[in-house]
């Protein structure tokens, strides 16, 4: 597990109280979704939604290294970068911070993992509302989510209506529908 660090106190991101979500660690390839278990699993219940979509999407995104050190650089270099370990983008999570009236900051998600998880999770039930009821059987509704999640509401919705996903959409589901099981394996031991 990573270092603790007292920033989620700082930025009130609604995490357990006393308590901060592990730093993600500074060398890459040390990083494991499932170090958040916890921060997972208190964010999906308060957006609605599954604990192993949330996971799903966390391993998905964990392909480049997010430590706060190294997201700094990366912005330095590249400053529409998206941050955190959801790696969300600074115009939808202003979407979902002005839907869901947050106090943090875009900035937060790369100090505030639990902030972060928060937010993946928000976004992740505001697809779901979006989402029509009857979709395509090609995908599953939470692998439809995480699509949105990946590729934005309006590619989302086409899919649910048939439109096959480009080759980049195909490797991200092929990527999510691989990570399935770990992500369940992940939220097995926080539980209830």
């Amino acid at each position: 597990m990573g270092e603790r660090t007292g920033e989620t106190a700082r930025h009130g991101s609604g995490s357990r109280e006393g308590t901060t979500a592990p730093t993600p660690p500074l060398r890459p390839g040390a990083y494991d979704p499932a170090d958040y278990a916890h921060e997972v699993l208190c964010g999906a219940r308060e957006a609605g939604v599954s604990p192993e979509l949330v996971m799903a999407v966390l391993h998905n995104e964990a392909y480049k290294p997010h430590h706060p050190l190294l997201e700094r650089l990366w912005q330095w270099w590249k400053p529409h970068a998206s941050f955190g370990v959801g790696n969300m983008h600074r115009a939808t999570f202003e979407q979902v911070r002005r839907a869901h009236g947050l106090e943090g900051r875009w900035e937060d998600l790369r100090d505030d993992p639990a902030f972060a998880i928060r937010v993946v999770a928000l976004h992740l039930s505001d697809l779901d509302r979006r989402l029509p009821e009857r979709h395509t059987r090609r995908c599953t509704r939470d692998e439809l989510l995480a699509l949105g999640y990946n590729t934005g509401e309006r590619n989302m919705r086409a899919f649910a209506r048939g439109v096959p996903p480009g080759p980049m959409a195909r490797s991200y589901l092929r990527r999510l529908r691989a990570n399935r099981q770990s992500a369940v394996r992940a939220q097995a031991p926080a539980g209830d």
